[in-house]
């Protein structure tokens, strides 16, 4: 007897412009899945495919809009929050670093060894930089609130600038 193969994961996305570059808002049924940032669009829509291997990939319903619009004024408004379902997909650790990263206040930072020693694995800073890393929810994920030890701003999947802009928003709103 033949096993049916599972459905494809569907996942719905727009692009927009925004103050950071190019804005990639992407959710399956469950909810965000994934939020870029880059300077084009088109190795945006490859990363989102690189991170879904096999999913289908559909331009966005037209309600899909207001989703955009909430994720662009976190962007802009940072301390608003946002109040969509997120989608995350990642190991456990990833997954526990990722909510940690949740908790921290707009205005505020942590360090990778602070956010390790917080998850009861002092000796992981290096694991929590690669799940920062990998965090597929730019700004929903707040990854940019982590700088290195010596205060300084370290790599940003989506660019340092775009981290200090960021940070500085929150400083200021």
């Amino acid at each position: 007897m033949n096993a049916i193969p599972p459905p494809a994961l569907a996942i719905h996305f727009a692009i927009t412009p925004s103050s950071l570059g190019s804005l990639l808002v992407a959710a399956t049924e469950k909810g965000l899945c994934a939020v870029l940032l880059g300077d084009d669009p088109d190795p945006l829509v490859a990363d989102l495919g690189h991170r879904f291997p096999g999913a289908t990939l559909l331009p966005a319903p037209p309600a899909f809009s207001q989703w955009v619009a909430k994720t662009l004024a976190l962007i802009e408004e940072p301390r608003r929050g946002l109040d969509l379902p997120l989608d995350l997909r990642g190991t456990l650790f990833q997954q526990r670093v990722w909510e940690a990263l949740r908790h921290i206040p707009p205005g505020h930072t942590r360090t990778y060894a602070q956010l390790a020693q917080q998850l009861g694995t002092p000796t992981a800073a290096r694991a929590v930089a690669s799940a920062c890393a990998q965090n597929p929810l730019a700004v929903a994920i707040p990854c940019h609130r982590v700088i290195r030890t010596d205060g300084q701003l370290s790599g940003y999947r989506w660019g340092v600038e775009r981290k200090r802009t960021l940070l500085a928003r929150e400083a200021n709103d």
